[in-house]
């Protein structure tokens, strides 16, 4: 017959986003003693019952790596113990502890009766289940080898505290709202040998292990917060704040890249020219990485020990002393750097000096920012005490990660390069996020990449350890260059990296490439580490459809477009290969960084514009390709509302402009615009004309229209602007000249006002001694430049119409294809006469204004310049009266529909001018009545 126990739990449910329950909601587990020990249902003290379609084990163990559970065995119940007894003499006593831990509470004590001796690891709770997510403190050999085993994925590699190496972590479902989570951990060994993932039991020892377990709502990240970074894995039962609250240590929590040297190094110091290198050194690392947070010099090991000197005499006794060293403290910090020194708590055996005092005089002496404690995992209050007497913002940097239960002591340490091949997931960073966390990246003992890119997957930073000589090669340059685009972008979003809720291995549609998921406010960062050598371009994850936001990815800075699916937007991902035989070493893993911003910036390119609209408070950074050290951006103060000319901007280039809005020195918004190159935008401005009164006889009026045009070209190679498009233009009223200007009026010009350009070259090549020929007084003007147009115009008081005017001009409002009507007649303009004619000589040809000779005769300007990113270039229209006829590649000569333009790529003054181009002039009115001349 089956006999069921009732243990009464006192347990908090954890609801995600809802306030902490009534102390009324008691957790009920019952255990049942089938053939072993089962947990079997769950239920709450308002008798509602939760009983999920299978038992589950109170626990599993790996006896001799053997896999065994609780239920597999007889369990006797003797002097508030469950007892069971396993193979080989192990027993297991399970005890209830009660309500009030939070949670429930049971002790498991493995004991060896036998005679041989037996190893106890990967203690979990409720057991291991494929469709569970677990955690197991042993996996194949590695000093680090803690296992985090998710359904569908293959098992990824986590770092846990020191003291927790051991530990087992499982959560599971139990309802369609709530779920279970549970810790085991170890806390004591007598009789026996503790190691890092098992305990070794010779006859009569035991281990003893505390299983905690909880209720909590969402996802099973919220069941790893729960335990891991608000109970603390039961280290602590409250975690004072006081330290990571100080406002003079908050600099260490941006801080993402330390840089440690010996002062023998030769990038420090040359012992043979006795000068300082590290000026240079510092200049070398400003231009990678805009500068180092933390520069640590260490004098001391493996020196120390030569004389009686002890550690704090090896800093007096560097070159300059400590002058010298508190002069390049104060450079640092022009620099935006801090300076460490190091403590060797070991050295008791030199020089006697109070460690403390020692500690907090160099401090002073040299105004050090911090204090790397060797082979220390924790400070204490002594330490941060001396220090905080001598000088503020003091920050302690243990060897190692402190443990939970010295966490609130020390707010930095190390993952230790002792682990040569980091884990993928730091779950300290669960714990505590915004303690600060730097991988030692060991230089000269190998490449670097793959550890960098983990770092920035769980975003944190770097450590340069520079103590070991060497490798300083091509690899290491290329390190540097790509832990310069990780720092990059982990200082602009320092803020979510201490993200208190961040979620760690979000669910994606692929394994072997993870995703973090952290926030600020409302913006949302995505870290990505691929770590499939195949490399990986797709979508990847889902987020929930906002239509208020969009996405970029940050390390490629390309504006991506997620793809809806329901109320979920799957988004892109890429992520680059490598060969298949560097996998397994430092050369694998690559990475991607997906944000999502409110929309705060607004912004558009067209027609060598640029518009930057943004109304929030901050600075708009605008780069020139893709942000980086390597580049200066053009800065604006927001809020902002302008449109800039991209030349004047950007110069000459075409590429990515990436805008940045920068707030509290957090980015706040990103926005990636494309300049392409060949696309021409006129980079001309019409400039008003004093305004007419009265219709001069020579020119004739336009009045204002709104005209509907389409124009194409006859060689599109280099691309024209506008084509092939239909332009709906609003043109105010205007004058234009009737004629197109003549030798005559030009003429007249150079005698009033003594014009003569800087470059002569052709200039009015078919004049002889300054003067036009015989008869030809009322020709066009040609072999002038626009240069010389524009002198002409300005001398008159006009100037050259656009090509939006010009249209309206000769074609009217009725879409004509030529000035006077739908049909082409020869004998209305010049019909490739092979020469220039009389400007009035076909007054038959005038368009509906009456304005004479606008197709046929001469290329007429127009005062509209373009440019593609390569030429500069006006537009002419109406072709000319010369016509070569022997291949097509020609530009097109004779009479020109309306609906043709043409360029006139510009080179200089002396190449543009030319036999078959000329101008004529507009000039601006205004709204009161005119009199006709």
């Amino acid at each position: 017959m089956k006999t069921v126990y009732t243990l009464l739990l006192a347990i908090t449910l954890s609801v995600l986003f809802a306030e902490p329950v009534s102390s009324q909601d008691l957790l009920r587990i019952q255990l049942a003693k089938k053939t072993g020990m089962v947990a079997e249902s769950y239920s709450l003290s308002d008798c509602t019952l939760v009983k999920p379609e299978t038992s589950r084990p109170v626990f599993s163990f790996l006896s001799d790596g053997r896999y065994f559970t609780s239920e597999q065995v007889e369990a006797g119940f003797v002097d508030g113990y469950y007892i069971m007894n396993y193979r080989r003499g192990l027993q297991v006593l399970l005890r209830n502890y009660g309500i009030g831990h939070p949670g429930v509470k049971w002790e498991v004590i493995f004991e060896n009766k036998g005679t041989d001796t037996l190893l106890i690891s990967n203690v979990v709770p409720f057991g291991e289940d494929r469709e569970s997510v677990y955690i197991t403190g042993a996996g194949p050999w590695d000093l680090a080898r803690a296992w985090l085993h998710r359904p569908g994925f293959r098992p990824v590699r986590v770092i846990l505290p020191d003291n927790a190496w051991e530990m087992g972590f499982t959560t599971f479902p139990v309802s369609y709202t709530r779920s279970v989570a549970a810790i085991a951990r170890r806390i004591s060994v007598d009789g026996g040998t503790r190691r890092r993932y098992e305990t070794e039991l010779p006859p009569g020892g035991k281990v003893v292990y505390n299983i905690f377990a909880d209720l909590f709502s969402g996802k099973w990240q919220d069941g790893l917060k729960i335990m891991f970074g608000e109970r603390y894995l039961y280290d602590l039962k409250e975690f004072d704040n006081a330290l990571f609250e100080r406002d003079d240590l908050q600099w260490i929590k941006s801080s993402y890249l330390i840089v440690l040297q010996f002062p023998w190094d030769i990038e420090y110091y040359n012992r043979f020219t006795s000068k300082y290198t590290f000026p240079e050194t510092l200049r070398k690392y400003n231009n990678i990485f805009g500068h180092i947070d933390v520069f640590g010099i260490w004098p001391t090991w493996p020196r120390l020990g030569l004389d009686q000197r002890n550690q704090w005499d090896l800093y007096r006794n560097l070159p300059g002393g400590v002058d010298h060293l508190r002069s390049y403290s104060k450079m640092l910090r022009q620099y935006n750097s801090r300076l460490f020194i190091a403590y060797n708590p070991w050295d008791e055996s030199t020089r006697s000096e109070d460690h403390f005092r020692g500690m907090a005089d160099l401090i002073k002496s040299v105004e050090a920012d911090g204090v790397v404690l060797d082979t220390r995992g924790s400070s204490s209050l002594e330490l941060q005490r001396a220090a905080d007497s001598v000088r503020s913002g003091v920050v302690m940097y243990s060897e190692g990660m402190a443990v939970v239960r010295d966490m609130p002591g020390i707010i930095s340490g190390r993952v230790h390069n002792a682990i040569f091949m980091s884990p993928e997931l730091n779950l300290n960073k669960v714990i505590k996020p915004d303690f600060a966390i730097f991988r030692v990246c060991d230089v000269g003992e190998d490449i670097l990449h793959r550890e960098i890119a983990i770092s920035f997957f769980n975003g944190y930073g770097s450590e340069l350890n520079m103590f070991r000589p060497g490798g300083r090669d091509d690899h290491f340059r290329s390190d540097l260059d790509f832990l310069s685009e990780t720092t990059f972008i982990l200082r602009q979003n320092s803020r979510a990296f201490i993200d208190a809720d961040w979620t760690p291995l979000i669910n994606t549609v692929t394994d072997n490439i993870f995703v973090n998921k952290w926030r600020d406010g409302n913006k949302t960062i995505h870290t990505v580490l691929n770590m499939d050598h195949n490399g990986y371009e797709g979508f990847l994850f889902e987020d929930y459809v906002d239509t208020a936001i969009h996405y970029v990815s940050l390390w490629r800075h390309e504006e991506l477009i997620p793809q809806p699916t329901g109320n979920m937007y799957r988004i892109p991902v890429k992520a680059d290969g490598w060969f298949p035989n560097e996998s397994l070493t430092r050369k694998e893993g690559s990475v991607d960084c997906i944000a999502s911003f409110p929309k705060l910036i607004k912004s558009n390119s067209g027609e060598g514009k640029i518009r930057i609209s943004c109304n929030e408070e901050g600075v708009i950074l605008a780069w020139k390709g893709d942000p980086s050290y390597k580049i200066t951006p053009v800065e604006f103060r927001s809020p902002v509302d302008t449109v800039l000319d991209i030349k004047d901007l950007l110069g000459f280039y075409e590429g990515k402009l990436v805008l940045q809005l920068i707030v509290n020195n957090n980015l706040a918004d990103e926005r990636v615009l494309t300049i392409t190159g060949g696309v021409p935008w006129i980079i001309s401005t019409k400039t008003l004309t004093e305004q007419a009164t009265s219709v001069p006889r020579d020119m004739v009026l336009v009045p204002s229209a709104e005209i509907k045009y389409r124009v194409s070209a006859n060689d599109n190679f280099i691309p024209h602007p506008g084509t092939d498009i239909d332009r709906v233009v609003q043109i105010d009223s205007f004058l234009i000249d009737r004629y197109p200007v003549t030798n005559s009026s030009f003429h007249e010009f150079i005698s009033r006002s003594g014009y003569r350009p800087a470059d002569t070259t052709n200039y009015l090549r078919h004049w002889s001694g300054g003067i036009y020929k015989q008869g030809q007084g009322n020709y066009p003007v040609i072999w002038i430049s626009y240069e010389d147009a524009i002198a002409y115009a300005e001398w008159a008081g006009k100037r050259l119409p656009v090509e939006d005017e010009w249209q309206l001009a000769a074609q009217g409002t009725d879409g004509r294809p030529w000035p006077w009507g739908d049909e082409f007649y020869g004998t209305r303009c010049n019909n490739a006469f092979d020469r220039p004619t009389p400007v009035d000589a076909f007054s038959k040809g005038s368009s509906p204004y009456g304005a004479q000779d606008m197709v046929g005769n001469i290329w007429q300007m127009t005062g509209d310049i373009y440019f593609n990113g390569n030429n500069h270039f006006m537009i002419i229209r109406g072709g000319s009266y010369y016509m070569p006829d022997s291949s097509w590649w020609y530009i097109q000569g004779g009479p020109q529909q309306l609906d043709k333009t043409q360029m006139l790529l510009m080179t200089s003054t002396g190449f543009d001018r030319s036999a078959t181009v000329g101008f004529r002039c507009a000039k601006d009115i205004s709204r009161e009545s005119f009199t006709v001349k």
